[in-house]
């Protein structure tokens, strides 16, 4: 029987199974894709946020803990808890010299029109070579590494954690993490949370997944229906970005990003817009659009720009839908004509005239059109002029395992002496809505090494009890 279980092969799985070895437990890791696609979510991932007080190594300047708090305040409407996130932020601040030991590398900083050099640090290489770094420390601490075993159901006796299956396959262990991931790549799942719209439409029906395939939430589904785990979160909300609607259903990943929204304007099907394009810079405002995409006819937007945003943003891996004239665009992106250059015209009329500046808040903003755009607005009136499509692109849903500081599941309100969740499974507590770049790994780090260390404390607490009787 090995003492601590941990079931995911991400960050946040993988952070609890070094922390668990490095306390002296064995462990054995169940990961349900092959080891081509190990990894989950976090191989596409490219940062975590990071607070500090001073320059450090690879971030610049300082980004201390209450800006870090109110920029997660403010995505989130304050839908969080206080206590865990700002866990989570503290915990951003020290965590870099242990994941380097682990064979983790930094990039220096960025700059220029990613607005992220002072706040986020840049793994070397991106996720895919952080996950293959911790799989190798792993290995040679000793973790025993399954492939595709997805695990199904668990054994669970007065909230203890007793064995896992892999289909007929029992597996005992003294402790366990969970650390499986969300229920986006679940279709059914999808559908059931958003249901049908007025339209007589089925959002979930668009959506592309830019993570895993893998993350079918079949584990969590089991523990909230068959075990009345505490739970959190809503199931309608998740980390969803506005990607190229041109994207592969799954692991699209982050070259699927349309990242030019807040240079132009956005509009829908119906050639109209629908929100505020210049709200607040990439970081904190790109995983809104998403959502906004979905409840729009069709779950589909276009991003149009001109001639002036071209090298400001993140150019996109494919190229767009080019036109000389704005008429000509709207007949090639299929949108009605008529509305859709009233739209424009409305839009361009309403530009306030400013000192452009797209690495602050500037002063460019409309007057008299609704929805405003609040920074950023230039007319759209240079050709050649861009238009591209986009889908909600789902990375992550947030209902998951309510838990506190120690990473416990909970059942009636009672913490698990040996059953632990990290990662999507308990991102909700942090995130209820709304994104933060960066945000997401810093969760799966802080509570995957928090899992990792109190299931090995409690299946060694549980060994030694053993072998004192």
């Amino acid at each position: 029987m090995h003492d601590v279980l941990v079931i995911g092969g991400g960050n946040a799985a993988l952070c609890a199974a070094l922390m668990a070895s490095e306390a002296g437990a064995s462990v054995l890791l169940l990961e349900s894709a092959p080891r081509e696609w190990r990894g989950g979510n976090s191989a596409h991932t490219r940062n975590l946020r990071c607070m500090h007080d001073a320059p450090q190594d690879v971030l610049i300047e300082a980004y201390p803990e209450e800006e870090f708090w109110q920029d997660l305040l403010k995505v989130t409407g304050g839908k969080t808890n206080e206590h865990l996130a700002r866990l989570v932020i503290r915990a951003s601040s020290n965590c870099r010299d242990w994941m380097r030991h682990h064979g983790v590398h930094f990039q220096p900083p960025l700059s220029g029109a990613l607005h992220v050099a002072r706040t986020n640090a840049f793994f070397m290489g991106g996720g895919k070579a952080l996950i293959n770094a911790y799989y190798r420390s792993a290995e040679s601490l000793g973790v025993q590494i399954r492939y595709e075993s997805p695990v199904d159901r668990l054994e669970i006796k007065d909230g203890r954690f007793v064995a896992a299956y892999v289909g007929g396959e029992r597996i005992e262990a003294r402790a366990c993490v969970l650390a499986a991931g969300g229920f986006e790549s679940n279709r059914e799942w999808l559908r059931d949370a958003w249901g049908q719209n007025a339209r007589g439409e089925w959002p979930a029906d668009n959506f592309l997944i830019r993570g895993t395939r893998f993350n079918q939430g079949v584990l969590l589904r089991h523990l909230l229906d068959d075990h009345g785990v505490d739970r959190i979160g809503d199931p309608t909300q998740a980390h969803m970005v506005a990607i190229d609607a041109r994207a592969p259903l799954y692991d699209g990943g982050i070259c699927t990003r349309i990242d030019c929204v807040s240079l132009g304007v956005v509009v829908n099907r119906d050639g109209e817009r629908f929100y505020d394009e210049g709200e607040d810079f990439w970081p904190k405002r790109y995983a809104i659009w998403g959502r906004l995409v979905a409840q729009q006819p069709g779950q589909i937007g276009y991003s149009i720009i001109d001639a002036k945003a071209i090298g400001r943003f993140m150019p996109p891996v494919f190229d767009g839908v080019v036109a000389d004239t704005l008429p000509e665009l709207a007949r090639k992106l299929q949108l009605d004509e008529a509305t859709f250059m009233r739209t424009l015209n409305t839009y361009n009329a309403g530009c306030v005239q400013g000192t452009f500046d797209h690495t602050t808040l500037d002063d460019c903003h409309t007057e008299g059109i609704s929805p405003a755009k609040t920074h950023w607005a230039r007319p759209v009136d240079t050709a050649p002029f861009y238009g591209y499509a986009v889908r909600p692109g789902v990375t992550f849903t947030y209902l998951g395992l309510l838990t506190d500081d120690t990473a416990a599941a909970r059942f009636g309100g009672q913490p698990s002496e040996n059953l632990f969740v990290a990662g999507e499974m308990m991102a909700g507590n942090v995130l209820g809505q709304g994104y933060t770049a960066g945000v997401g790994m810093s969760i799966g780090t802080a509570f995957g090494r928090i899992a990792g260390t109190n299931a090995a404390r409690a299946a060694l607490k549980q060994g030694i009890t053993h072998a004192v009787a």
